[in-house]
């Protein structure tokens, strides 16, 4: 019997493995929640059989290939077609948003192959399981739920609510009853709270590595999230952070004194001095950061914005922001 589990983050791949609870493991790190989506041509290719003249990435691009077990061949398959040629498939999904929008994602790439369908069941992680030893992994895996067709509606809807060029349709989820995906409610708010706010100008990210920062003298992986660590934001990863802090700190009206070197890419990390240097920065709040911190300036009126969110672009001339307090939309 083919067994097959999908994970949305590499720690948990590494643990259901390790139990022996599936023949083949696959995760999909795909990251949906900085920067521009794929294209629906992208999206697709990333999915698809592998074809070795492309220069698209691959969803099996960073999978070892012990992961694949049987399947040596597997690069000759796409996922749908893995899904539907198993015994039985599992997506094991957890909490933070780019967890749920990648299952939103993988139910609307699946959800008109009745044969991936047939196969598929959900699980929805509370918790982390990394690192869980293999009897402590069998407590903490919750029930499986078999995707109806009510499931493949309502994540069809909130993909195409995330891609649309405006936050309207993300937003008016908030009014629909989202408890078939038991995580996703939190994930439509933290993904809002993201948004430029209606004060600071700020999401929810960089108010907090301004909050972490306001006491001065701090280095730049203590506003980092983390284990056991002050910022307990989840929304973005290590690099994405990284690009958020270089962000505050080297607009031309920076938020942020005291950064040293950078920006924080992979070249940084491969020079052990420049890398050293910006390990020791002591940052500190400017004068505007501290006014932009307590809401008496808003960041974007004295700095250039070109980013996405979703399929959203905001620039100066089209700022969406997000009102956290009364949980509403503001229109550029």
């Amino acid at each position: 019997m083919m067994r097959l589990i999908v994970t949305t983050d590499s720690s948990t791949a590494g643990a259901v493995r390790l139990a022996g609870l599936a023949n083949v493991v696959i995760v999909v790190e795909c990251r949906l929640v900085f920067g521009p989506l794929p294209s629906a041509a992208e999206f697709n290719a990333f999915f698809a059989p592998r074809n070795t003249r492309s220069s698209v990435r691959h969803w099996l691009d960073e999978i070892p290939p012990w992961y694949l077990g049987r399947w040596e061949d597997v690069g000759r398959r796409g996922l749908i077609e893995l899904l539907s040629e198993s015994d039985s498939a599992e997506f094991w999904i957890g909490p933070r948003p780019n967890a749920q929008l990648l299952l939103l994602s993988l139910l609307d790439l699946c959800s008109h192959e009745s044969a991936a369908i047939s196969k598929l069941m959900i699980r929805h992680l509370d918790t982390a399981v990394r690192g869980a030893e293999p009897e402590r992994l069998a407590e903490l895996i919750p029930p499986a739920v078999k995707p109806t067709q009510d499931h493949l509606e309502l994540a069809r809807r909130a993909w195409r609510a995330y891609r649309a060029p405006t936050p309207r349709a993300w937003n008016d989820l908030l009014s629909t009853d989202l408890s078939l995906f038991p995580q996703l409610e939190r994930g439509v708010i933290d993904l809002l709270d993201e948004l430029p706010n209606v004060t600071s100008g700020l999401g929810a990210t960089e108010t907090r590595i301004l909050e972490l920062i306001a006491p001065g003298k701090v280095r730049p992986f203590h506003v980092f999230p983390g284990d056991q660590k002050p910022n307990e934001r989840r929304v973005y990863d290590y690099w994405e952070v990284g690009a958020v802090l270089d962000g505050l700190a080297r607009s031309p009206v920076p938020a942020i004194a005291g950064l040293k070197t950078g920006p924080f890419t992979l070249d940084l990390h491969e020079d052990a001095r420049l890398f050293a240097r910006y390990k020791r920065s002591l940052m500190s709040l400017t004068d505007f950061g501290a006014a932009v911190l307590a809401g008496e300036e808003d960041f974007w009126r004295r700095n250039p914005i070109r980013r996405w969110w979703g399929g959203t672009e905001l620039t100066n001339e089209r700022l969406w922001r997000w009102d956290r307090e009364s949980r509403s939309l503001v229109a550029p």
